[in-house]
């Protein structure tokens, strides 16, 4: 089947619930982790993966957006699913989406969760792919634990124009089951969360920290033994967050932060390197803060190139460089992301602003290497 750019969106669980009922409702037979936020969802998602499978379990894991590949976001065992396996379950997901109107999203949350049950998995890690309450994945029957990440303001003309209208979709994941909450998160957060009595991780530093502590206290709630935690916590790899790659005697740090809350870590990763060492390679989509975006990015680098991502709901590369002439010494424009990195020349390059980016940077690097 063909995959699109998620544009169509169902609010609500109806559909995806009536596919997994006339599917034999696979969901019920996985332990699964469900995972809320608006920034560290796949990071934990990640920390979450590796330590089951150093507990020696199997996991599923649906991850959104797809980072380099479609593929990559059904997983098991950390391993991708080969493209043959995930479309024979979309396509009996389909047939059993016949007449409800599914969109892809629906009929790929219905599906993986149909592969991992005839795979074998024994747990699953679920990512939402929007807010919570009415994402489709929220239409699983029962989970293990929730896990709510650090929120801040996204998709607002879905979610609410608020941090506490956003903390109450992000909150639809809790359903009588135990709930862990990062504990990065600004004040509205905090206190919206902590009237529901729920259980914060707190960790130190930069986001990244918080997301390992997250999913280490989900971990023991769930009885995992600690030797495990550590083996996994220290096995993950977090893929296009300040991922770091050396080709050609020059750094390239690739970055899907979609909000400036997301590049905290970033904001720490280039060292002592000055302004004028760096590139920034920056594109965003249409339903992002531009401004703020750029306004976090403006202390990293003096000079930023602008591109048009890969999706449909893109900003143009002329919107785009003009936000960041408000912030930067040196803006040049590009039609792609090859084009950028080809005139960037500095000793560090990084590219960010949407994982729609890292695929195609990643493969011009890789070239160089």
């Amino acid at each position: 089947m063909e995959h699109k750019d998620y544009t169509e969106i169902h609010p609500g669980t109806y559909v995806t619930r009536s596919i997994l009922n006339n599917l034999g409702s696979p969901d019920d037979s996985l332990k699964i982790i469900h995972i809320a936020g608006t920034n560290g969802k796949g990071s934990t998602a990640e920390y979450f993966k590796q330590i089951l499978i150093a507990a020696g379990k199997k996991v599923g894991t649906f991850t959104s957006p797809a980072v380099y590949d479609f593929y990559d976001q059904f997983a098991i065992d950390g391993q991708p699913l080969p493209a043959e396996v995930v479309e024979k379950y979309f396509e009996r997901a389909l047939t059993a989406a016949e007449d409800l109107g599914a969109t892809d999203f629906e009929i790929q949350t219905a599906g993986v969760l149909l592969a991992f049950r005839e795979e074998g998995c024994e747990w699953a890690v679920i990512e939402c792919g929007m807010g919570g309450l009415n994402d489709a994945t929220n239409a699983i029957n029962k989970k293990e634990l929730a896990v709510i990440t650090s929120i801040s303001l996204e998709h607002t003309q879905y979610l609410g124009n608020t941090i506490e209208e956003i903390c109450a979709q992000k909150a639809g994941i809790i359903n009588n089951c135990p709930v862990v909450v990062n504990d990065f998160q600004p004040d509205e957060a905090r206190k919206y969360f902590g009237n529901l009595g729920v259980r914060f991780a707190e960790g130190t530093g930069d986001l990244q920290q918080y997301n390992a502590a997250t999913a280490a206290e989900g971990a023991k709630i769930l009885g995992i033994p600690e030797d495990a935690i550590r083996e996994g916590i220290n096995n993950a790899k977090p893929a296009g967050r300040v991922e770091k790659i050396t080709a050609d005697g020059r750094d390239y740090i690739l970055d899907g932060a979609p909000n400036p809350a997301a590049f905290e870590p970033l904001s720490q990763a280039h060292g002592s390197l000055s302004r004028s060492e760096i590139t920034l390679i920056f594109g965003c989509l249409k339903d992002k803060n531009l401004d703020d975006n750029i306004a976090m990015l403006a202390g990293l680098a003096d000079s930023i190139i602008a591109v048009k991502c890969q999706s449909p709901r893109a900003r143009s590369v002329e919107e785009t460089a003009e936000a960041c002439r408000k912030y930067f010494v040196s803006v040049s424009a590009a039609q792609s992301v090859t084009e950028a990195l080809d005139l960037a020349s500095t000793k560090t390059v990084v590219v960010c602003g949407s994982f729609t980016l890292l695929k195609e940077a990643k493969l011009w690097i890789e070239k160089r290497q």
